[in-house]
């Protein structure tokens, strides 16, 4: 039976490595919210990973054969060096990746985040099969760069005019394929195919459209429903009911016990950038035989800056038992945050019961 060497075995994971790199990089050095200084450092990877791109094409045109590998050690530094722009353009791409990661999937709880994750990942392990290929690679590298440059605008174009209008993400789904169009261009011989990234960015738009994209640069902070409201100088209590014990995923328990004629708060933490005003609203729903019916929705504004999210919260009146969702979104439908509920008749016991601030 043959066997490949660990070093074989390893030198073949080096770009998925790689790309785990800069997605733990960021995911230890990007916190819930973007900060300015967020943007320059993406920036400066996506630039990093625009220029790495260009020079492994004029590689490829060059003819420029991969020096002899041997189990040598010499030979395996020189393997590595000969890999270490592909390596590093795709810990740029996982850098900015895990931007999208952790900062759509806090904002979001919607399926689409994580179906977004898993099309990434298939790409990058896509990219991994097509071997030397290279006109294949680099087609799937000007995806990886379109969905890089597309994720990355969504946050800065809104962030820079401090507006939410759905107008900015289609502005800034454009320009990242425009600039991935106009870099294979500048790229020596045009390796690869265009199509897929314009293809991509038309799911992205198709998405977006059926709402399971986030609203970003928004970030959802809290999301609570409990009873004994308290709004006093300027804070903010809840009484929530502690998840039991084995549910450690859980800010609080899945049950609200709420006593007749009694009140079901909810109350919900979103950031915004300093700068960036936002009309949100909460709804209520309540499931029925129909499906989901919309019982109450508080239409507000917020204003950014507050680093634990702009607060805000409403009630329903004597909530009938049964399923119950509360959502926090935007005013024109874009939903930030869900917490579902089951609503139950009766006050939770005291060893239960415990004080939220906000």
């Amino acid at each position: 039976m043959i066997t490949m060497p660990i070093w074989a075995v390893l030198r073949r994971l080096y770009p998925v490595l790689a790309f785990l790199g800069g997605f733990a990089w960021d995911a230890l050095t990007l916190g819930e919210r973007i900060r300015v200084i967020d943007f320059w450092r993406l920036g400066a990877f996506l630039f990093g990973a625009a220029i790495l791109t260009l020079w492994l094409a004029r590689r490829e045109e060059l003819a420029v054969a991969p020096p002899a590998v041997d189990e040598s050690l010499r030979g395996r530094v020189v393997g590595l060096a000969w890999q270490a722009p592909y390596l590093l353009l795709q810990f740029f791409f996982g850098g900015i990746f895990s931007a999208l990661f952790i900062l759509y999937f806090k904002s979001s709880g919607h399926i689409g985040t994580w179906l977004m994750a898993a099309f990434l990942g298939a790409l990058l392990v896509a990219n991994e099969f097509v071997g030397d290929r290279y006109g294949r690679r680099f087609t799937l590298t000007w995806a990886l760069f379109a969905l890089n440059a597309i994720l990355l605008f969504n946050f800065v174009l809104p962030h820079a005019l401090g507006s939410l209008s759905p107008l900015w993400f289609y502005v800034s789904t454009a320009a990242g394929v425009t600039l991935t169009h106009g870099l294979r261009w500048l790229a020596p011989g045009s390796p690869g195919r265009i199509l897929p990234a314009w293809g991509l960015a038309a799911v992205l738009i198709l998405a977006w459209l059926l709402d399971m994209i986030a609203p970003v640069p928004l970030v959802k902070r809290d999301l609570a429903a409990g009873q004994n409201f308290v709004q006093q100088a300027g804070q903010y209590a809840l009484q929530v009911e502690a998840a039991p014990w084995w549910q450690f995923w859980r800010d609080q328990a899945a049950t609200v016990h709420v006593p007749a004629r009694g009140r079901l708060y909810g109350v919900s933490a979103v950031f915004a950038p300093l700068g960036v005003t936002a009309l949100l609203e909460h709804r209520w729903e309540v499931h029925e035989a129909n499906g989901w019916r919309q019982v109450y929705r508080r239409p507000f504004q917020s204003t950014g800056g507050r680093d634990r999210g702009f607060r805000g919260y409403s009630w329903v009146l004597d909530p009938q038992p049964g399923d119950w969702r509360f959502i926090v979104a935007t005013q024109d439908g874009r939903t930030i945050g869900i917490l579902p509920v089951r609503v139950e008749r009766g006050v939770p016991a005291s060893d239960d019961a415990r004080l939220r601030e906000f």
